[in-house]
């Protein structure tokens, strides 16, 4: 059971993207292109069939399917048998393979990393929603490593299949009720353009509790006036977008801030030289909180059912471009570092206890400045 291997998993997650990431600093991108990009055009890669929506095998997490990893919680949480509100939550790269641009629906080794997610990202909010998380044919690792069409092909394809998703999650859900988006890394980008495509200007906008788009850099400037929802600034805001990127200190962002300076925004501008969003998750806006703040990272265990909250662990400031520094490397969480004391793969699990909390506020907020009737559970 991909519970019970909790470790592992995220121990090869973490050695493939350390390999790469450390070819790519000494030896240079050619390399790192040979060992992760695929080496098939996108047009030769066969794709595996469109997931179907409209049946629960097209999702990871649905509340129709007897079970899921994103209903699993800490002792003393427990997922909500019934909540009155719906979230949409977009997976990051589980596919780590060159043999096609896009990942097949019976791999394996994708699907354990794809439980693993859904454990300690999704988790965070089954307190107070339904938690939805389609299936999609993802791109590869390797199409963020390249400037050949191909790569964005590839992530244009997994895109289709999020917007195809959202657009039947948006279909079956009550037209009445909140909704929270959630991703983090490439889930996090196709969020971005769902909500600059489905969002931005239109009726729906005004049913998002918030948007937490963990893992991946937004611009302050060049990218939230298209979003349709502005940054949170203050704790409990609702209709609002979360940003964050996790880094211990002395923090190394220069990669990042080289990819974010090359990329238009989503208005269109530059993004160069603009500050990115910063969220604070142990305060709900920015600004800085000590490690008392914290209340509960979820630290890692072999046996995932017995993982456990341990609070006051890690502290959390915005600095003046936009990421968040967690001080000196924290202790449980110093075995899976990306270069550059990057801390991307626990952007959710070092804030979990504050990252539900922080959903519970917001979804009061908004039900707050709705009718009454709004609040009722089904």
């Amino acid at each position: 059971m991909a519970a019970r291997r909790f470790l592992w998993v995220i121990a090869i997650i973490i050695m493939l993207v350390i390999a790469g990431a450390f070819i790519y600093r000494i030896f240079g991108l050619q390399i790192m292109r040979l060992s992760m990009v695929p080496s098939v055009t996108f047009a030769e890669s066969k794709p595996a069939p469109a997931p179907d929506y409209a049946s629960t095998g097209g999702w990871l997490a649905h509340p129709k399917l007897a079970t899921d990893p994103a209903r699993w919680a800490p002792e003393g949480y427990q997922a909500a048998p019934k909540p009155g509100a719906y979230l949409f939550y977009v997976t990051p790269t589980a596919y780590l393979d060159r043999a096609s641009w896009n990942a097949p629906a019976d791999d394996e080794k994708t699907n354990e990393r794809l439980a693993v997610y859904l454990q300690t990202q999704a988790s965070v909010f089954n307190g107070i929603a339904q938690v939805w998380a389609p299936r999609y044919r993802e791109a590869t690792f390797g199409a963020f490593l390249t400037d050949k069409k191909d790569g964005q092909a590839a992530i244009d394809f997994a895109y289709a299949d999020v917007l195809r998703a959202f657009d039947a999650f948006v279909a079956a859900v009550p037209a009445d009720r909140p909704i929270l988006l959630a991703g983090h890394s490439q889930g996090s980008l196709h969020l971005l353009r769902l909500l600059r495509e489905r969002v931005a200007g239109q009726p729906i906008a005004g049913r998002i509790v918030a948007a937490y788009i963990a893992g991946w850099p937004v611009s302050t400037t060049a990218d939230i006036p298209a979003l349709g929802l502005p940054a949170c600034a203050e704790e409990g805001q609702p209709g609002c977008l979360l940003s964050w990127q996790s880094f211990a200190e002395p923090a190394e962002t220069e990669q990042v801030v080289e990819v974010y300076d090359a990329v238009p925004g989503f208005t269109g501008a530059t993004r160069k030289g603009t500050p990115m969003v910063c969220t604070n998750p142990l305060t709900g806006r920015g600004g800085d909180a000590p490690a008392d703040a914290n209340m509960g990272a979820l630290i890692p265990e072999s046996d995932m059912p017995k993982a456990k909250l341990a609070p006051g662990r890690v502290p959390a400031r915005c600095d003046a471009q936009g990421f968040l520094l967690i001080g000196e490397p924290p202790a449980d969480f110093d075995g899976y570092v990306l270069p550059g004391n990057n801390y991307h793969v626990y952007d959710y699990m070092m804030f979990w206890a504050n990252l539900r909390a922080d959903a519970e506020a917001r979804l009061s907020g908004w039900l707050a400045a709705r009718e009454p009737a709004a609040a009722t559970e089904e």
